[in-house]
This record gives structure tokens, sequence and C-alpha cells, in this order.
């Protein structure tokens, strides 16, 4: 970061950075949650964790998010710490593009007329909690019944996070400008209770079924944000706003999947490597 922040400075770029980031340099310090209201692009350092951070704090204001990759796998966050300070010239010089990302909203609608509203980048996941037992729930697509379903919970991710949660429970690998959304049962009793793929336009309707011992809560990227009772109306669907990531020169979606997934390598030739 703060050699980063010494080559922006240099540009005659102004650096904004949170109130408690640890750098010495002379920078324009703020609170966090005001970042985005005055910066034209957030850099995010670190793994897909820490872009889906920045994109919480961007897509109040549409700021649009670059990532460079400190993580393990980083289908997010695409530049290498070796290409940092030449893809930042390239962005700086406006040699980039723009990819536009769907995010869901969960709505989540008690009993009592309370409403818990939030988005998410990833996906929106119904899980057990505190227990052993299965839990059950009702899926509608729009206005059709589509199944009653018992087992761990269910990921409901946008193209972009069908390579997170939603892939390692089976689900699909979506291209990220589709405007798609993945539905993935997690651990389902039943083994034909299989992935499904719908229009981004429809919205996802679960109740949790009332049994003896049943706990759940729901999840946004990974952290939970309320319980849900069986009197409770989980909404999910696409949201209003989108984030928009920013690639340099040479950005290749399939690249990365090539990369991280080791597709297209020969593995009789690693295998020998390994020997030797």
């Amino acid at each position: 970061m703060a050699t980063l922040v010494a080559h922006l400075t240099e540009c005659g770029a102004e650096v904004l950075v949170a109130d408690d980031l640890p750098i010495a340099t002379d920078v324009r310090r703020m609170p966090e949650a005001e970042l985005s209201a005055h910066a034209d692009l957030m850099i995010a350092i670190g793994g897909d964790g820490t872009i889906l951070y920045a994109a919480r704090l961007a897509s109040e204001n549409g700021v649009p998010v670059l990532g460079v990759n400190r993580g393990r796998l980083g289908f997010l966050a695409d530049v290498t710490p070796d290409e940092m300070l030449a893809s930042i010239d390239h962005v700086l010089a406006g040699n980039y593009s723009r990819d536009t990302r769907l995010q869901l909203r969960a709505t989540l609608e008690r009993a009592d007329g309370s409403r818990v509203v939030a988005d998410a980048l990833n996906d929106v996941v119904l899980q057990r909690v505190d227990t052993g037992r299965m839990v059950d729930f009702e899926t509608r697509i729009g206005s059709h019944y589509v199944n009653t379903h018992a087992g761990d919970g269910l990921i409901i991710a946008t193209p972009t996070g069908s390579t997170a949660y939603a892939l390692s429970c089976g689900g699909p690998i979506v291209e990220p400008q589709l405007d798609a959304l993945v539905i993935v049962p997690v651990c389902p009793h039943t083994l034909t209770d299989r992935p499904i793929v719908i229009p981004s336009r429809e919205s996802i309707d679960i109740r949790l079924l009332d049994r003896d011992g049943t706990r759940a809560e729901i999840a946004l990227d990974g952290h939970a944000v309320s319980d849900i009772l069986p009197s409770d109306r989980l909404v999910v669907g696409a949201a209003p706003a989108r984030i928009t990531l920013i690639h340099p020169p040479g950005y290749d979606f399939y690249g990365i999947l090539r990369s991280k997934l080791f597709w297209g390598r020969d593995s009789r030739i690693r295998y020998e490597e390994s020997e030797d």
C-alpha cells in the first residue's frame, strides 16, 4: 500500500485513505464510510473478500473498483502485485475496460412488519446454525412454486458469485455478463435437488418450514446479517445498483479461470515434475 500511495502521489493523484489505515505518507484521511463520496476510483489490495468489502463501500456512490490480488484465488482481484504499478499507469491514462456486475438485494420480511434489507455482490445464503439438524424450506420463483427442500441450506448467487461458495456446492460457472441468478442447494437430502439458473428479472421467495429444533440464518457475501424464523419471508432478486470493476488491458475472464482452476494443463507433466 505504501508503494502504491507513493506512486499515485508522484502521478499527481490525490490519495484518500481511511482514518485507521497505517500509512505514514502524506494522504487525505477521512472516515471509511465517506470514502466513496469523494473518490473517482477505489483500489482494493487483498483477496476476493477485500474486493467484496470495497464493493459495499463503493456501491452507494457508483465508484468503480480496481483489485490488486494478495489473496489465494482472486477471481475478482485480477492485478498481480508485480503488475500493480504498470496497471495503475494504464488506468490513469484511460487505458482500461469497465465491467459492470449484477448485485443481489435480499429483503427479510418479518411477521411484525419490520424488514431487513441488504445487498450482496456474490451471494445470499440461507444456512442452518447451532444444530446438526437439517433445515426444511420452500422456494418459489415469481409466482411459481418450485420445491420443498431439506438440507443444510440454499445459495442464491450472481454470476460473480458462481465461482465462490456456489461452485464448491456443485453449481455452474456463469459468465459474468449474463443477467442470471444461480440457485444452489447446500448438501440436499434429496439427490435430485439440483442447481438451477434463472433470469435475473425473477425474484426468489423462500420460507422456512416449522420443524422442531430448526435454526437458520441469512448470510450475505459470507457475513451473517440476521436469523430467519418460519414466520418470516425472504425475497431475493437483482439489486437496483450494479458494481463496476476496472480491468487493465489484457483482462480475460477465461484466462483467469484457466489460471485459478488449472485448466488447459497437462496433468502428466505436473505429476512428473512433482516426482522430480
